[in-house]
């Protein structure tokens, strides 16, 4: 799906916002597109790397079906090369080996098997879903039909005209917003921001229900002036109920130099959040810390306790706060 044939035998590829032009018997940059004499194909259709029932908190959705199930799975490629990436050994497999690995599980098995482990929805998740779009399309329509929804799990560089087709079929997305410079992007991720951030856009506009994470790494995001940027883009832009996770880094891949996030770092990047006006912001990677429980916006009293990815307390009665009855942001509260 979504490409075009330019001269010859090249190809060019719209899925994603590199829109890559494919030489013969070449890949785009995912590594799992291969243009075979002037026809596009995909390499990863049906083959799953990984396939687990998660907690759907552990995405993290923190405000899409609290508590429940999500059924992940993935193929490896990914058009992103994150020098911190902590599933290289899958995503980044297509730009080091010629083979794609994976067991063989067609759309129908995905959601019987979502369905037998009593999963809400299903994520696309681990590694980046816009690569292996087809299979988690054909997936998503089939799962809508037995009332299961879907959720992406992505680097936010999706095209357009690939976002809106698959729109209908996608309750959710958690969205990185790695930092807030172009000069980060290129450097850590080989991608641009402006791109990441029309993405979101088009999520916003789409109504798909939206949440953004920030892995905070010292030394490369953690400054003020990125921290600020990404709160102001989200509150302005995207909305003050969109939630923002700001969570931990640990030296990892090719950033193995870089220390751990301080637990103090990411206790100003959600103040920074509050301030801009938004209404939930949590600290993720630190569980026990206290920034992962929801509080409502109106009294500030807790609504939701979580440890982990495990729920505690939940004081909602009917998407409402259950000491002032303030309207609580999200679907399925």
């Amino acid at each position: 799906m979504f490409w075009e044939p330019v001269e010859g035998d090249v190809v060019r590829c719209s899925l994603c916002r590199f829109r890559c032009l494919i030489a013969d018997g070449h890949r785009g940059i995912c590594g799992v597109r291969e243009n075979r004499k002037g026809v596009l194909y995909t390499l990863v259709y049906g083959r799953s790397i990984a396939e687990n029932a998660d907690p759907i908190e552990k995405k993290p959705l923190f405000h899409y079906y609290p508590g429940s199930r999500s059924f992940s799975v993935a193929t490896v490629g990914c058009n992103f090369r994150c020098l911190h990436c902590q599933n290289y050994e899958i995503s980044q497999w297509p730009r080091e080996r010629k083979d794609i690995p994976g067991r063989e599980l067609p759309p129908e098995q995905i959601v019987r098997e979502a369905k037998a482990a009593g999963c809400r929805t299903i994520a696309y998740t681990y590694t980046e879903p816009t690569v292996f779009y087809e299979y988690a399309y054909d997936t998503a329509v089939l799962a809508r039909q037995e009332g299961i929804d879907n959720v992406f799990v992505t680097n936010g560089y999706t095209s357009p005209e690939a976002l809106e087709r698959i729109a209908p079929h996608l309750g959710a997305a958690n969205v990185d917003l790695k930092g807030f410079s172009d000069r980060f992007y290129r450097e850590v991720a080989g991608a641009t921001l402006e791109g990441v951030l029309d993405t979101l856009r088009v999520y916003r506009r789409l109504g798909i229900w939206l949440e953004v994470t920030t892995l905070v790494i010292p030394g490369h995001n953690d400054d003020e002036e990125q921290l600020a940027g990404i709160a102001d883009f989200i509150a302005g832009e995207l909305g003050p109920e969109v939630p923002w996770h700001v969570t931990a880094f640990y030296p990892t891949y090719k950033m193995l130099d870089s220390p751990r996030t301080p637990v103090a770092t990411l206790r100003r990047a959600r103040q920074i959040g509050l301030d801009a006006g938004l209404k939930y912001v949590y600290e993720g990677n630190v569980p026990g810390e206290g920034g992962e429980n929801t509080f409502c916006p109106a009294c500030k009293e807790l609504v939701i306790e979580r440890s982990g990815y495990r729920l505690g307390a939940v004081r909602i009665e009917e998407g409402q706060c259950a000491s002032c009855g303030e309207t609580l942001d999200g679907v399925g509260l």
